[in-house]
């Protein structure tokens, strides 16, 4: 029987507000353009797997946000980001930039689950992907030699994204080669940034992707989010040499306790999802948290008991709401 109890106040379930200008709805963001070229993003509290929304996980939004903040703010001596400012621990206003169409995914380990993962296409006897050829012999979550980017297209919706080696990125005009190369090393650096930073609090940064875009100069800006347990994988540095040595799978941030409830209970592409226990999502909400303090190092703040997220949102964002 559950017993946990969600607090509807605590969670942002929907980030729609209309006195704020040109309002797109992502799965997960709500985001609004301002005439002047800036973009206010609003991390909501949603949960998105198997092309549907599944449930609101409290205080997931604010997590990414401030993970995101958090590497953002250590790396932009690396690489040029699209953060202006941050009125609210939910939302980010950014510099608008145009999404070059390369999804950019960094490995450091033989690890994965999608049909464009490495571990994946290895254990189908694949040995030479993204341009590199790896030898037979290498286990499951084993350490490369060196970290890898491993492109690929970034599909129309309903298709799948396919692999793409650096050639055919060029080849296909995708980027150009200088692009490419600045790229390639901008994606490189912040991800040895991020290794060296998740190993001084306990962890290993697996693999993580980067979204890139162009502002109307055409400089190359890091966009999106950075290092956050949504796009990137984790393990416990701890955890590792034992698991990898049993050929377990070593200690990592589990959030998918709502998604795997739902897939073991329905097809969640095609039937009603079944109504998710509050202690299930209380208990994802959990996993977030401790993910962002482990990251960062720091005490997760959590908002007023009281006030709504939205009603705070609302209020921190109001100089921004179009003029009557």
């Amino acid at each position: 029987m559950t017993t946990a109890k969600l607090d509807p106040a605590q969670i942002l379930a929907d980030a729609t507000i209309p006195e704020l200008p040109h309002h797109y709805r992502g799965k997960v963001r709500d985001n609004y353009d301002l005439p002047d070229g800036r973009r206010i993003i609003i991390a909501s509290d949603r949960l998105s797997a198997f092309d549907r929304i599944l449930a609101s996980i409290p205080f997931k939004g604010q997590v990414l946000t401030q993970t995101a903040r958090y590497w953002f703010e250590a790396t932009k001596d690396i690489c040029p980001n699209h953060v202006l400012d941050y009125p609210d621990p939910n939302v980010v206003i950014g510099q608008r930039v145009t999404i070059l169409p390369v999804e950019i995914v960094v490995r450091g380990y033989l690890a994965g689950t999608t049909g464009t993962s490495i571990l994946t296409q290895y254990k189908k006897g694949v040995r030479t992907m993204y341009g590199f050829t790896f030898p037979d012999g290498m286990k499951d979550n084993e350490k490369l030699p060196t970290p890898i980017i491993t492109p690929t297209s970034k599909a129309e919706i309903g298709a799948h994204d396919e692999p793409l080696t650096p050639d055919e990125i060029v080849a296909k005009k995708l980027l150009s080669a200088e692009q490419w190369a600045t790229l390639s090393k901008y994606a490189l650096a912040l991800f040895a940034r991020g290794q060296d930073m998740a190993a001084k609090n306990g962890l290993i940064l697996v693999d993580t992707k980067y979204e890139f875009g162009v502002d109307k100069a055409g400089k190359i800006i890091l966009a999106d989010e950075i290092h956050t347990p949504d796009s990137s994988r984790y393990w416990v540095a701890a955890s590792y040499a034992e698991r990898f040595a049993k050929g377990d799978k070593p200690e990592s941030f589990d959030k998918d306790f709502v998604r795997n409830w739902v897939a073991a209970r329905c097809d969640p592409y095609k039937d009603d999802v079944p109504e998710i226990p509050a202690d299930l999502i209380l208990e994802t909400s959990a996993v977030y948290i401790r993910a962002y303090e482990m990251i960062t190092g720091r005490t997760f703040e959590r908002p007023v008991a009281g006030e709504k997220i939205i009603d705070r949102v609302r209020r921190n964002l109001a100089p921004f709401f179009a003029k009557a």
